[in-house]
C-alpha cells in the first residue's frame, strides 16, 4: 500500500470519528478532524501525481473516501439542523444518480473509465468548504451571509456536476449504440 492510498484510507476511517464528534457537540475537534481530512484529500492526489504513485486502487479509494466523508458529514449536520434538508437531499441525489449512471453505463457498454470532470472537482471543493464553514459557524462564529452564499454556490455546482455526468454518459452511450448498429449493418 502506497502513501496516497494510505491517506485515502485515513480519510475513510475519519468518518465515524467526525460523525461522533459532531453528534457529541465537540465541534472544534470535529472541525479539526474535517480540516485534516480535507488536507489528506489534497495531499494524496498531489503525491500520487508528483511521485507517480497512481494506482487503480487509488482511483477508486479517493472518490469513495470523499463521498463517505461528505455524505456522512452533510447528513449529520442536517439532522442537527445546521444545513437545510433540501441541500443535503440534492447532494445525496446527485451522488446516487452518478453512481447509478456509472453502473448502468458499465452494464450497457462495458467501458466505464473513472475520470472525474473538472466541474465535479470544483463541486467537491465547494461541498468541503461549505461543510467546513458549517462546522466553523456552528462553533459560535456567525457569518450567515457567507453561509448562504456557500449554500447557493454548492447547490449550483451540485446540479451542474450531476447534469454534466448525465450528459457525458448519455452521449457516450449513444455513440456506443451507434457503433454497435453500424457493426451489425
Amino acid at each position: 500500500m502506497n502513501l496516497p492510498n494510505f491517506l485515502s484510507l485515513l480519510r475513510i476511517f475519519s468518518v465515524p470519528i467526525l460523525i461522533w464528534l459532531v453528534i457529541e457537540n465537540h465541534l472544534t475537534a470535529a472541525l479539526i478532524v474535517f480540516a485534516l481530512s480535507g488536507l489528506t484529500d489534497a495531499l494524496d492526489g498531489y503525491l500520487a501525481k508528483r511521485l507517480q504513485m497512481e494506482t487503480e486502487l487509488g482511483r477508486h479509494l479517493d472518490p469513495l473516501a470523499d463521498k463517505l466523508l461528505l455524505l456522512s458529514g452533510y447528513i449529520t449536520v442536517t439532522v442537527l439542523g445546521l444545513l437545510p434538508l433540501w441541500l443535503t437531499l440534492l447532494v445525496v441525489t446527485r451522488d446516487v444518480v452518478i453512481i447509478g449512471g456509472a453502473v448502468v453505463y458499465q452494464m450497457l457498454t462495458g467501458a466505464l473509465r473513472i475520470e472525474p470532470l473538472w466541474v465535479s472537482k470544483w463541486n467537491t471543493v465547494n461541498q468541503m468548504l461549505l461543510l467546513f464553514w458549517v462546522l466553523y459557524t456552528a462553533n459560535g462564529h456567525f457569518a450567515t451571509f457567507w453561509l448562504d452564499a456557500l449554500i447557493a454556490l454548492t447547490a449550483f455546482t451540485t446540479c451542474l456536476s450531476g447534469g454534466s455526468y448525465v450528459l457525458r454518459w448519455s452521449r457516450l452511450a449513444a455513440e456506443q449504440e451507434r457503433l454497435k448498429q453500424h457493426d451489425r449493418a
